[in-house]
């Protein structure tokens, strides 16, 4: 029987997408190809979660269809590097049995949330 073996992506609406491109490579050392960014399987350090949120939960900005989540190995140093680049950062942080994770806000808006693994 065919099934899921994983997520493919992550797709968002941007009003300058080349920027956001290179905003996200400059501050996350992410590079982007003609589809987007890719990650080598190799490079997961954990799963993939997919989770849905109820329309008026306050997780991330309700004017916000989805928030991207991106795998660090450091979540301090990058939340770091992010403040001392004049990004947006939210001084809170959490810690869980299955991680610590952190946010910040991109040039069009959006919350995005930082996961470091345990």
């Amino acid at each position: 029987m065919p099934q899921v073996t994983g997520l493919g992506g992550a797709f968002l609406r941007a009003s300058d997408p080349q920027a956001l491109y290179a905003w996200y490579a400059e501050h996350l050392g992410v590079t982007a190809s003609e589809g987007g960014f890719t990650f080598p399987q190799k490079t997961q350090r954990a799963v993939i979660a997919v989770a849905f949120f109820p329309k008026d939960a306050d997780y991330f900005p309700i004017s916000q269809p989805a928030m991207l989540n991106f795998q660090v190995d450091d979540l301090d140093a990058m939340l770091d590097k992010l403040i001392a680049a004049g990004v947006s950062v939210d001084p809170k942080r959490e810690e869980y049995d299955y991680g610590r994770f952190g946010w910040f806000t991109d040039p069009e808006g959006n919350r995005v949330e930082l996961w470091q693994p345990s």
